[in-house]
């Protein structure tokens, strides 16, 4: 088979743009199945992608995101730059005919999700959204445990870490940083999965660092079913956890997004139940190779994408103006 030319039944071959630390974990979910292959990365500098290639045993590297781009051998595009970089890089990928993961949160500004969508759309190409955390078997334990819990009153969703490095790009306000857009997206994601409903009504409140960005947002969401979602992220704590409260019991994982790190465990109504160890970079790599190969629809798409991007947009805006804010 010629370089370039379609294989239906071989993996899909990912090109790697950009060489942060997110790329590391989605390489280690790669090497655990046979349905991508990783065949090339791009970075700003050839230093850069030589080394990465190297390390991970990629086998051709780019010297720009544009050469990356331009592979033909290249399939599949996973976006790992900093925020404010996904929705540029994803059009200039989607323009090049690559099928795009572009690592979570697609942006805080829906029209950028529903601009990328269309043209995923017009081109025929597969686009999502990388929330990993939604492709993991507890995922899908604590909205099958809803039922029993009664009419759903309370989510708490919380993650948080210490980050003390002030040159980290998480806290340039410039890249789209913050808590909320790093970690809080993450709780936004599980409080609409648990209730299966968008926000009909936000109320955010954000500690601003010397950076300019939110070290730590608080926010409370009402969704159309009468459930509040209570979400907290930070960089001065250590905390994660995603808890449904209903009227007749209550469910809590105690590590819903990054499951391998520490061990997660199920606790229904006091009782502990240890979850088995799954990557979830892997079926999220799996989910979206079969959507490119089969046609099959990826667990995460357009609704999801643009739900996220509103509710985040609605939070920054309550929390700038000290006002709730209506969707």
């Amino acid at each position: 088979m010629s370089i370039g030319a379609s294989n239906p039944h071989g993996p899909v071959r990912w090109g790697i743009l950009g060489t942060g630390d997110i790329t590391r974990s989605l390489l280690k979910g790669a090497r655990r199945t046979d349905a991508v292959e990783i065949v090339a990365v791009g970075s700003r500098t050839a230093e850069r992608a030589n080394a990465h290639a190297a390390e991970h045993g990629i086998a051709r590297a780019h010297p720009s995101y544009e050469a990356l781009l331009a592979d033909p051998d290249v399939e599949a595009v996973y976006v790992s730059l900093p925020n404010s970089l996904h929705h540029p890089w994803t059009m200039r990928a989607l323009a090049a005919g690559k099928h795009v993961l572009c690592e979570k949160p697609y942006s805080r500004r829906s029209a950028d999700v529903t601009s990328a969508f269309d043209a995923a759309e017009h081109a025929g190409l597969v686009l999502c959204e990388g929330f990993m955390w939604r492709h993991h078997p507890q995922a899908r334990m604590i909205v099958d445990l809803l039922p029993e819990l009664g009419e759903l009153q309370t989510i708490r969703a919380t993650f948080s870490f210490v980050l003390d490095r002030p040159n980290d790009i998480r806290l340039r306000s410039d890249l789209d940083g913050g808590s909320l857009m790093d970690v809080g997206t993450y709780c936004v994601s599980g409080a609409r999965l648990l209730t299966g409903e968008e926000p009909d009504l936000v109320f955010g409140t954000q500690v601003v660092g010397p950076s300019g960005v939110d070290v730590r947002f608080n926010g409370l969401l009402h969704f159309p079913g009468g459930a509040v979602a209570e979400i907290m992220s930070s960089f001065e704590t250590d905390h994660r956890g995603l808890e449904a409260i209903g009227s007749d019991g209550s469910a809590r994982l105690t590590n819903p997004w990054l499951p391998d790190d520490p061990d997660p465990t199920l606790i229904r109504d006091g009782v502990e139940t240890p979850i088995a160890f799954f990557d979830p970079y892997q079926l999220e790599l799996e989910n979206i190779s079969a959507a490119i190969r089969e046609g099959r629809r990826p667990l995460l798409g357009r609704t999801d994408a643009l739900g996220q991007a509103r509710a985040i947009e609605a939070l920054y805006r309550s929390a700038d103006t000290g006002l709730p804010v209506r969707l």
